[in-house]
């Protein structure tokens, strides 16, 4: 079995019906009432005299999974590829039916590299074993901040007015709110939890404290931990965290919260135009949320995908991404500056030298020149991560 996951509108129901060769199975969406009906009631008859089947949508039956799991017990021939909003490693009942039977696949919102053609950039790998690009001029950086807040889905691509992507995204909210929190698990006040998205938004790259968050929307921290854990299961919310390896300092150990794409950040926080998001506190934490959707998908692309961390001490030196792949590391350090800077990269040469392994350190910011600035550190423009630059 192939599982593919992410949140909403990220094009997964596209990519599967006009992906070769599983464009030719057979196909079923679970958001059709027929498909529905019949997965609640004999699933076994969606794959009847097929060997190759596709099942959207498929989180809405969560028992349907036990009977698919028979099916491939069954015959080793038959191959399926099932598809949902949800993460379904986080579903006890599916990812107990699915252990040592399925590949998990995660799409995420559109680089900007993909939205321009572009192959993926590798500048991760080599960054991992140590390769720094060479210094050099690109061609002008985009401005982060105005893609932050247009974001990164696909149907994003036909709209071509802030006022229409600005109506698309409170209308995602809505529709989120409305179906796939029923979907997952019932929640007793929906503006509570709207509350609770807003508050984490405003602390978006930011260290997850769930007791301040519980107490600056007034409700209980379990409640919180709650809303937590569904805006995770449904690819909203991603946690980022601790790099956890402790050499000759403490380590603050908890998560860091980000967004699956930086515009719906931008929505809750109440910031609707460029000129607002540019004048706010939170423009650091957007363009970092930014980078970071493109260097997951980076990581992703790796086999076995890297992992993403953080890495911060007690006394509040911190580096924004650190990369693990094996038994290589690579740090990024994330500004929004046109220009790099020495004094950018105290923490980068902080941690280098806590962890001589680490193979290099990479300034993320948003000129266009790619600078040395120490040994083993670079400056790079953020779309660099993007994808193959001529």
């Amino acid at each position: 079995m192939v599982v593919l996951t992410g949140a909403r509108q990220v094009g997964k129901s596209t990519l599967i019906q006009h992906t070769d060769p599983i464009a030719g199975w057979r196909y079923h969406s679970l958001d059709d009432i027929d498909a529905l009906a019949q997965a609640e009631r004999e699933p076994d008859a969606l794959w009847a005299g097929a060997r190759h089947v596709v099942i959207d949508e498929a989180q809405r039956v969560p028992k349907l999974f036990l009977a698919v799991k028979r099916a491939v017990d069954q015959d080793r021939t038959r191959r399926f590829v099932l598809s949902g909003s949800a993460n379904f490693l986080l579903l006890r009942q599916v990812s107990e039916s699915l252990a040592g039977r399925a590949v998990y696949l995660v799409l995420r919102p559109m680089t900007l590299g993909e939205q321009k053609g572009q192959r993926p950039s590798d500048l991760l790998p080599n960054l991992l074993s140590g390769k720094l690009p060479h210094e050099r001029k690109l061609p002008p950086a985009p401005d982060p901040l105005s893609l932050a807040l247009d974001g990164f889905m696909p149907a994003l691509l036909e709209l071509h007015s802030r006022e229409a992507i600005l109506a698309w995204w409170q209308g995602y909210v809505i529709s989120y709110l409305e179906r796939d929190l029923r979907e997952l698990s019932q929640v007793a006040s929906l503006s509570d939890f709207r509350r609770v998205m807003e508050l984490l938004a405003l602390r978006t790259g930011q260290l997850l404290n769930q007791t301040e968050t519980a107490r600056d929307a007034g409700v209980s921290q379990p409640t919180v931990h709650r809303y937590l854990n569904l805006l995770e299961a449904s690819f909203i919310l991603h946690r980022v965290p601790a790099f956890g390896v402790n050499r000759t300092k403490r380590l603050i150990k908890s998560p860091k919260t980000y967004w699956a794409d930086p515009a719906l950040a931008a929505l809750l926080m109440g910031h609707y135009t460029l000129e607002s998001a540019r004048n706010s506190r939170e423009a650091g934490a957007l363009f970092e949320n930014l980078v970071l959707l493109h260097l997951q998908v980076l990581a992703d692309l790796l086999n076995p995908p890297a992992r993403v961390h953080y890495w911060r001490t007690v006394s509040g030196a911190e580096v924004d991404f650190v990369v693990e792949w094996g038994q290589s590391l690579m740090a990024l350090e994330v500004k929004l500056t046109d220009t790099p800077r020495y004094a950018d990269i105290r923490t980068l040469r902080l941690f280098l030298e806590e962890y001589p392994g680490c193979r290099a350190g990479a300034l993320v910011y948003c000129g266009n020149e790619i600078v040395q600035l120490d040994e083993k550190i670079i400056a790079i423009p953020w779309h660099l991560l993007a994808g193959e630059i001529e």
